[in-house]
């Protein structure tokens, strides 16, 4: 399809990317800002290595960053996903094809 204003292979691979629990929980969890591995694992109370594995498959579908401090993977939302609206209206996520309400 030539003309895809949808970006619909995009914005399949970033719902797929959403489609798991713990994966939700890792963006509720970054919305506080930057993060590595170990603490996000602590605050899911999950292990690293499946916290890793599933920051990779988010990172890849463009919704979260690394960078590196020291010794340290550091994980942020992409710049931009997170919208924030009135403060008595939900934060959203946006995919850029969608939007998706986040309760604060």
């Amino acid at each position: 399809m030539a003309d895809d204003p949808l970006q619909a292979d995009q914005c399949a691979e970033k719902l797929r990317a959403l489609s798991e629990p713990i994966r939700l929980r890792i963006v509720d969890c970054l919305r506080s800002g930057l993060r590595n591995v170990g603490e996000i694992g602590d605050a899911l109370d999950a292990e690293i290595v499946t916290v890793s594995h599933h920051l990779g498959i988010l990172k890849n579908a463009g919704i979260v960053e690394r960078h590196r401090q020291g010794r340290f993977m550091l994980y942020k939302l992409r710049e931009g996903i997170i919208e924030t609206k009135r403060s008595n209206s939900p934060d959203h996520l946006n995919l850029g094809c969608c939007r998706l309400e986040i309760p604060k």
